[in-house]
């Protein structure tokens, strides 16, 4: 079945399972899964739900220890297409097991490294008749554990932020790493599960206008700090400062490679919460411009793109725990190292528009990124660094379904606006006007590809933004994320 709710597009990963009446006989596809969020039933076997709504499911079948799982095609086929041909134009991109969580990954680091090499080298239309082969064996999950630090297990937040926005914001405003990750965790299984079901972020209010500009009113509890605290030791440098990081052919090397890296993800675990935090305003402005009618509806964004950034503040909550996991095993530590603020520089000047942050920071910053991993993966093999690979390839797998994100909602904006824009047209504008300098190969056209970016997002594209660093280097793309 589908991971979100058909109704307002909830997430239905922490759904209950229950008969569907006394006379339930065991058989599982009998079930229905029941919404956290409103409690809509959706039949296991059908999809139907009592409320006269439909979830999309899949027919799914095991055969000597193997899962197969019918792939979808369109409802209404092509003039001569079979399903078995529309269903071939599926790509498998990513496999999660169901329970996953950070820091607590050292156990699960295994089997999502083993699903993870299964889905880049998977198809679709590698099994046949539409279905895609999967090794039950690997999709075993395993119980969540508690975060702790050096103090102990860290508690929840007390008391308890009420929307999913006062979540974002006090992930955003907490210093240390390590409760920051755990409170990205918490958050996560609060949104999932329906305890947090309001996504909260302000309102426009006509009594505050001036001039017919609509003002924004925000609670101060939903308010996005400027810039997201560091912990108290840390060694600030501007970007291109840090020193040379050398080519992953020592162990002093890898360790810089990696400390760069864990720097990247904490940016990135506040780049997520920060587009959730922001987006509910950014979004009316984007549809209703400054000169909202106060008694009109405004226009929001849909559950799912907040539940696509929660999962992907989480994954890089996940990133962040292993690369730091790894540190240490190295007999180094995240803190030991200078560090820049490149990735938040770049947030804050696409802060004022919802294209801007998602062209910018997702797709460019992430987008380089899933460029330049696989030679830092292959660094790492070559000095024999096995468990660095492991880490980075699980790393560079994940990245690929967030610059997916950044790829949906910003076509999702271009097709609803009124009248739809052209989605590539809105990124090339935003290039030019938000980046500095030529978008540098060489490409991953083939990750990029599964992450919906064709040449002609990305090809012969170049920023027209001046630096605004008088001393230092000129900000080109941050591998991010």
């Amino acid at each position: 079945m589908e991971a979100t709710c058909p109704h307002l597009g909830a997430p239905l990963e922490n759904a209950t399972i229950e008969a569907n009446d006394a006379e339930f006989d065991d058989d599982i596809e009998d079930m229905v899964v029941v919404c956290p969020w409103h409690e809509y039933d959706f039949s296991l076997r059908t999809g139907e739900s009592s409320h006269g709504i439909s979830a999309c499911v899949y027919p799914c079948s095991v055969r000597r220890d193997t899962l197969y799982i019918q792939a979808p095609f369109p409802s209404n086929l092509a003039a001569g297409q079979d399903a078995d041909t529309a269903s071939s134009n599926w790509e498998l991109i990513e496999l999660r097991p169901v329970s996953e969580s950070a820091p607590g990954v050292a156990s699960r680091q295994d089997a999502a490294q083993t699903l993870h090499e299964q889905t880049s080298l998977l198809s679709v239309s590698s099994t046949g008749a539409g279905s895609q082969e999967l090794d039950e064996s690997t999709t075993e999950a395993t119980p969540e554990s508690d975060s702790k630090s050096g103090d102990g297990v860290i508690p929840p937040p007390s008391p308890r932020p009420k929307t999913l926005v006062e979540w974002a914001v006090l992930v955003l405003n907490t210093s240390d790493p390590v409760r920051k990750v755990e409170y990205t965790r918490i958050a996560a299984k609060a949104f999932r599960s329906g305890e947090c079901k309001v996504i909260g972020g302000g309102r426009w209010d006509a009594t505050h206008s001036a001039a017919g500009r609509g003002a924004w009113i925000t609670k101060p509890q939903e308010t996005a700090p400027e810039r997201p605290p560091r912990m108290k030791e840390e060694v600030r440098v501007r970007p291109g400062q840090e020193g040379k990081r050398g080519r992953g052919g020592t162990e002093k090397s890898r360790i810089a490679i990696l400390h760069s890296l864990a720097n990247i993800e904490q940016w990135a675990i506040d780049l997520a919460w920060d587009i959730i935090a922001r987006a509910p305003q950014l979004c009316a402005r984007f549809f209703d411009g400054d000169d909202a009618d106060a008694e009109g509806p405004t226009r929001k964004m849909p559950l799912q793109f907040f539940s696509d950034f929660v999962k992907v503040a989480e994954d890089e909550a996940k990133h962040f725990s292993l690369l730091t996991k790894r540190l240490d095993e190295m007999g180094s530590y995240f803190g030991a190292l200078p560090v820049h603020h490149g990735l938040w520089d770049s947030a804050m000047e696409t802060a004022h528009s919802l294209t801007a942050r998602l062209s910018i920071i997702h797709l460019v910053h992430e987008a380089r990124g899933l460029d330049v991993n696989p030679t830092t993966i292959k660094k790492f093999a070559n000095a024999g660094d096995a468990e660095s690979v492991e880490t980075l390839t699980v790393i560079h797998l994940d990245e690929i379904t967030h610059v997916s994100a950044g790829h949906r909602w910003l076509t999702w904006l271009c097709s609803n606006a009124s009248p739809p824009i052209d989605a590539v047209q809105v990124f090339r504008r935003e290039v030019r006007k938000n980046f500095i300098g030529r978008l540098k190969g060489p490409f991953n056209a083939e990750d990029r590809r599964k992450a919906g970016l064709d040449k002609e997002w990305y090809d012969d594209l170049v920023g027209e933004k001046q630096s605004t660093y008088s001393i230092g280097v000129v900000r080109h793309e941050v591998p991010g994320g």
